[in-house]
């Protein structure tokens, strides 16, 4: 039986948007050539590219919950194409690796923009205006002094930026300075999956089913030669030779990669919508988005049409093997955003924060996928490694290929990675990465 985590607090990506009309619950027993697991980036990515690839294949997608009140429809928006190593100290990894990580990153951000135009998504869905690494301190600013250099070996485009261009940016006087990028798109990642969703669901031969948890998947047994898995919800089920596990950190409850997987989760707060007065007052441009320099800093983005005049705080990291948090523990990063929002605006010292939550992110000692057959016909898309927009996009793409035996890969650079790293014993690990994590924090300073 799978035990699904709760979900902490209300996503304000979802909570601006108008209701969406959920698609059903499963609540019969079916037959599918193809069963998706998930509906989040990547498993929605999933179906999209077996459908592409055949058309004529009857293709179940199971969502745990409402589409986008997951992981997916929580995390800061920014789908990256450049090196975005979240457990390095400045996100950089070897040229070698980087450049071939870069360009599955941006078959990931083409096939994003290719969705959000087939199914006519509003503008704000997905924009790829790129995205800038901010700097506050002297030791942000050698971080992007460093990483200029790195993207110089790769071939990579950027723009320093000094602090009267951060400040005619921003209207705020906080930042030394930064490095813009071109290539990353910016989501509003509520939309952009609820859209997906909508737009894959339009297909006859594809079945979408929110609301439907998988609550057992059993081998059926043999078949024409083909082993037959039926995945149980507690109304219906789904018996299909081809199953896509794109469920990132909760493959370990369909017993796949145990004691493996680092559960992190990092948490989000966003403003109430501003008056015609507090954006006249904080000045600046209407939409802009910076992550920090520092891998532990604070990620901000202002934000404008759909919901109003609005501001994102991304920051604090933690390491959860429950995949749950406390009360107690969404007050603390609600204060810590109000800090950074406040240090930051300082004009804006009436404005509140409407939402706050938490997401669940995925990560392998060496920096890896969970993915490949894990057992025959079984093939798990997970581990996004805290880049689940473009990474999850990439793996979704790369399983549906894998499962459908096609060898035109719309992913060209991938390379089958090794597995990831066994963890150390539970306690070990908790007590190691959340004291590694608070130090890193607190190393950050003002970035944070």
């Amino acid at each position: 039986m799978i035990h699904l985590p709760i979900n902490p607090g209300i996503s304000g990506w979802s909570g601006i948007l108008s209701p969406r009309q959920a698609n059903k619950q499963l609540d019969e027993n079916l037959n599918a050539d193809y069963l998706v697991i998930g509906a989040g980036f990547a498993g929605l990515s999933a179906a999209r590219r077996l459908n592409q690839l055949q058309p004529d294949a009857k293709i179940v997608v199971l969502e745990a919950c409402e589409v986008s009140e997951g992981p997916a429809g929580r995390n800061s928006g920014f789908m990256i194409d450049l090196p975005h190593d979240l457990s390095s100290d400045d996100y950089l990894g070897s040229v070698e690796k980087d450049i071939e990580q870069t360009l599955i990153n941006r078959s990931a951000i083409e096939f994003a923009k290719s969705a959000s135009e087939e199914y006519q998504m509003p503008s704000e869905a997905l924009q790829q205006v790129g995205k800038t690494n901010a700097a506050a301190t002297p030791k942000g600013m050698a971080f992007n002094a460093d990483y200029a250099k790195h993207l110089t070996k790769t071939g990579e485009d950027y723009r320093l930026l000094d602090a009267n261009q951060m400040h005619d940016l921003t209207g705020i006087d906080y930042y030394q300075g930064g490095l813009w990028t071109p290539g990353a798109a910016l989501l509003q990642p509520a939309l952009y999956i609820q859209g997906l969703a909508d737009g894959v669901a339009q297909y006859s031969n594809l079945h979408l089913y929110e609301n439907s948890p998988v609550i057992d998947l059993i081998d059926g047994g043999k078949h024409d030669g083909q082993t037959l898995w039926q995945a149980k919800t507690s109304l219906g089920s789904v018996t299909s030779p081809k199953v896509i596990l794109a469920v990132n950190g909760l493959i370990e409850k369909f017993g796949y990669f145990q004691n493996r997987l680092m559960h992190i989760f990092t948490y989000a707060s966003m403003t109430r919508q501003l008056s015609s007065e507090e954006v006249e007052s904080l000045g600046g441009q209407s939409e802009w988005a910076f992550t920090s320099a520092d891998p532990m800093g604070s990620s901000i983005r202002r934000l404008s049409g759909i919901g109003g005049d609005r501001i994102v705080v991304r920051n604090r990291f933690t390491y959860d093997p429950s995949m749950e948090v406390s009360q107690s523990r969404m007050a603390a990063v609600s204060s810590s955003h109000i800090s950074a929002f406040n240090a930051r605006f300082p004009m804006l010292d009436k404005v509140s924060m409407e939402y706050c939550w938490g997401g669940r992110l995925c990560l392998s000692l060496n920096n890896v996928f969970a993915e490949g057959e894990v057992a025959e016909g079984v093939y798990s898309a997970c581990c996004q490694n805290g880049l689940g927009t473009a990474k999850g996009t990439a793996i979704g793409i790369i399983s549906a290929e894998k499962a459908s035996g096609t060898k035109e890969s719309l992913v060209p650079n991938f390379k089958t990675e090794e597995a990831p790293k066994k963890l150390l014993p539970k306690p070990l690990m908790w007590i190691g990465v959340n004291s590694y994590i608070r130090w890193k924090e607190l190393g950050a300073g003002k970035e944070k």
